[in-house]
């Protein structure tokens, strides 16, 4: 018997460093938090005062928190190709804004970031916001199967606003098809007004939310939209209730996937127009309706969070929270945005906002919350970009990329984890429908307009945070070198 217990004891020795291993080298579940023009001065642990965001600020101080963190472009749809395709926009015809009608703005055979997880043994889902087109040739089919779409790009399950909130149509995609579509009341998309119906225009005195400009077209629950629908009565929405159930369809998909590695990217609808939160939200702060939509989305990350802590799931869920863009206040709808402001500052420290390429449109919010791994209570001044994210969860799960995917995408998991040795993005590129802004170090360059129109700027944002000083006269040779710097990246070198 002596003589077998060294044995024993070596092997039950072997099962726990195996079973230790396993634990710390088991991929972690990811969920992305994407909110909708929501800027970097718009929460509390980013400096606001104006507007309570408990949950999203309990992430920071369990996490690492980024003040250089960027998305892509200052608009949605360039910002959600760029994160899912690993490229920038400019890169493919066709990544604008994208009207009720597009088809799918991410052709099929398109490696992307959920693809490359899937490889690595993932289930993947999108729940909220797509605005990236459904189907192809003339139109979506909007009657029958919504292909291609996002389960044709690497996502097992998605439960979708297929465009945006101020256009139509005003319904639910599951999947490849509109939820709860009656066969007997088809439904139709278009640009022109189909029968005579009440719009924005000709019905203003009915509406429960004023347009200020632009949306005028189809009315949808009491408010003006862009473009016209008809039909599909059974499966409109109310736009209080889209925040409810994209938690509710979360919450289910993550309780049905707890038992394997999954990926969820939760495409939140606020803060954009028209803003119309729940009515328990209405009222909470002092930035009208803006404001309360803020509490909203804040009241979204504590209930996934609160999932993931019934589960057991918390410590080995990695979280990022992000933006597609920065803030706009005015956007089309008479909410108060403008008039409610007082002294809160949505942009924070920073120049420009929505559409612009300046810091304020693209530096927002981002957040990383890894109990297992990332320390808590850290602020990180790396640069970084919702771009990234494919390349550097490819690298943290261990799963290659395939040669030629995610080609704007840099592999920063020192970086996204907070290490002491992360350096982060050497530069930072800021599309936008205006220009294009290049930040490199403590440099920005910004061009505005487009051919022959076209006027650079330089900003040394060391001393100039702001972007209030041109300081291209007084250096020419930085100027030179970025505006060559810039040439070079667009031209995929």
């Amino acid at each position: 018997m002596k003589s077998l217990l060294p044995a024993w004891a070596g092997l039950l020795l072997a099962c726990v460093l195996t079973s230790f291993a396993s634990a710390e080298t088991k991929n972690p579940n990811i969920i992305v938090i994407m909110a909708d023009d929501l800027g970097y001065g718009d929460i509390g642990c980013y400096g606001a005062k104006a507007v309570p965001t408990p949950q999203i600020d309990a992430l920071a101080n369990d996490g690492l928190k980024f003040t250089s963190g960027y998305c892509s472009t200052s608009t949605c749809t360039p910002t959600r190709f760029a994160f899912l395709t690993g490229m920038y926009a400019f890169r493919q015809n066709g990544t604008g804004i994208a009207p009720p009608n597009a088809t799918s703005i991410i052709k099929p055979g398109t490696t992307t970031m959920p693809d490359v997880l899937q490889q690595a043994g993932y289930k993947t889902a999108v729940v909220g916001k797509w605005h990236l087109g459904l189907g192809a040739g003339d139109g979506p089919d909007w009657n029958g199967d919504l292909k291609p779409g996002p389960l044709e790009l690497g996502f097992d399950y998605c439960f979708l606003l297929p465009t945006t909130n101020d256009r139509v149509p005003s319904v639910y995609v599951e999947n490849h098809r509109v939820r709860d579509l009656d066969p007997n009341d088809p439904l139709w998309v278009g640009r022109t007004n189909p029968n005579d119906q009440p719009t924005g225009v000709t019905a203003r005195d009915t509406l429960k939310l004023d347009w200020s400009h632009g949306h005028n077209n189809t009315i949808h629950n009491g408010i003006g939209r862009i473009g016209f629908f008809s039909g599909g009565n059974e499966a409109r929405w109310r736009d209080e209730d889209l925040a409810d159930e994209w938690v509710k369809k979360s919450n289910e998909w993550i309780r049905a996937n707890k038992d394997e590695p999954f990926f969820l990217f939760f495409s939140s609808h606020d803060l954009h127009v028209p803003r119309m939160p729940h009515e328990r939200f209405q009222g909470k702060t002092s930035l009208g309706l803006r404001g309360d939509a803020i509490v909203q989305l804040d009241w979204c990350v504590g209930e996934l969070v609160k999932t993931l802590d019934q589960l057991n799931l918390t410590d080995n869920t990695m979280i990022v929270f992000c933006s597609d863009n920065g803030p706009v206040l005015d956007d089309g709808y008479k909410d108060g945005a403008v008039e409610k402001l007082g002294d809160h500052q949505p942009a924070g420290p920073y120049r420009g906002g929505k559409y612009t390429p300046f810091e304020g449109g693209c530096r927002t919010p981002f957040i990383v919350k890894w109990p297992a791994v990332v320390k808590p209570g850290q602020t990180s001044d790396k640069m970084i970009t919702t771009t990234d994210l494919g390349a550097t969860f490819a690298e943290i799960v261990g799963q290659k990329v395939p040669a030629g995917a995610l080609p704007d995408s840099e592999p920063l998991e020192a970086t996204l984890l907070g290490e002491a040795s992360a350096k982060g993005r050497d530069y930072v590129v800021e599309e936008s429908p205006r220009g294009i802004g290049l930040r490199k170090g403590d440099w920005k360059l910004v061009r505005l307009g487009k051919n022959k129109n076209q006027s650079y700027s330089l900003y040394d944002l060391s001393q100039d945070a702001g972007e209030a000083n041109n300081v291209a006269k007084q250096n020419p040779e930085k100027l030179a070198e970025m505006k060559q710097l810039l040439a070079k990246i667009e031209a995929g070198k």
